[in-house]
């Protein structure tokens, strides 16, 4: 039986996919559904692991041991997987990382694990400059500060109204998000020049 204090992996299966052409969970990175490559880096380092997604979108197989949790229809914004997360997550700390993530690694997800999170809300990483809120663990108390949150606001924005614990990153690789056809082609040239080395 898990830790029932021990985080928890959430990949946000995401919207539509319009920039991609859509079904953007399902479009195939080397093989494999774009989804399923931050679902493995997540398998590869915690027991228990879902996604969040809404029912109009697709998703592909997948492995058995993910579990599949719903968000309400709208808003369609990312705090919305985030807040069902810590919802459904029975007061454990959430490991959220998006479906886009292609070159998300274990070694990136241990990273953030290993922050000491102290009585912050998150542990975010900052990347040339940037917040990754989609790349975070978050604290079960940051749902009251998150539930209710106004769906105009970025999610950058709504994060810096947490406490919150940032993790300097050098390296922009596991942060790097598939919204295009070109990102796509960059992914793959990516994993491509990183091939050979674990996930």
């Amino acid at each position: 039986m898990s830790d029932a204090r021990a985080p928890m992996g959430v990949v946000l299966a995401g919207g539509l996919g319009r920039r991609m052409g859509g079904g953007k969970a399902i479009v195939l990175v080397r093989g494999r559904a774009l989804l399923n490559h931050p679902l493995a880096a997540l398998l590869a380092v915690l027991p228990d692991v879902a996604v969040v997604a809404k029912r109009d979108v697709e998703l592909p197989g997948l492995d058995p041991r993910v579990a599949v949790w719903m968000e309400p229809p709208v808003p369609r914004h990312p705090l919305a997987g985030i807040v069902q997360s810590l919802r459904l997550a029975g007061g454990r700390p959430v490991f959220v990382a998006a479906g886009d993530l292609a070159l998300l690694d274990r070694a990136t997800v241990r990273r953030i694990l290993a922050v000491d999170r102290g009585d912050a809300d998150a542990v975010v990483p900052r990347v040339a400059g940037r917040l990754q809120p989609l790349c975070a663990l978050y604290a079960p108390g940051a749902l009251g500060r998150l539930a209710g949150f106004d769906p105009t606001v970025r999610l950058t924005d709504a994060v810096q109204g947490l406490r919150v614990r940032e993790l300097a990153e050098t390296d922009a690789t596991p942060y790097f998000n598939v919204n295009t056809p070109d990102d796509l082609l960059q992914a793959t040239a990516m994993l491509d020049r990183r091939d050979g080395f674990p996930i």
